[in-house]
């Protein structure tokens, strides 16, 4: 249950090095936008991939959204305090997901609004990648 989570907060610290260094990744905004729309597709689908598959994908993600927030790194603020507050909001926002999908799991009909959400979340993706 949380191992893709973990999986993801930690690659995408390693992204936030490489956009730190300053290590060139082409497609940024790109990546970004089809990881929101590939969460959409996946929860619209619902189907469960193996644990070692899902992290495999989510860790391709991660790494673009890391370089982001490598790359904005303010130079006047403490780097210290930047990247772990974005390492503790990135890791809250998958706790409060978590925790989302498990409660949306047990009500009546909890699926099919996990559906409604994923399309949305996909829709979301879509239009992120043609504007």
């Amino acid at each position: 249950l949380w191992l893709v989570p973990v999986t993801f907060v930690s690659v995408m610290f390693v992204g936030g090095i490489l956009g730190i260094t300053g290590i060139p990744l082409l497609s940024v905004e790109t990546g970004i936008s089809i990881s929101v729309l590939a969460l959409g597709i996946a929860l619209t689908i619902e189907r469960k991939l193996a644990p070692v598959l899902a992290m495999i994908f989510v860790s391709f993600f991660a790494v673009f959204h890391g370089y982001v927030h490598g790359i904005e790194m303010p130079y006047l603020a403490n780097p210290s305090y930047y990247a772990l507050g974005f390492i503790i909001g990135s890791a809250s926002i998958h706790i409060v997901g978590v925790i989302l999908g498990v409660i949306v799991n047990k009500i009546p009909q909890g699926g099919q609004l996990l559906r409604y959400l994923g399309a949305s979340i996909a829709g979301i993706g879509f239009h992120l990648l043609v504007i």
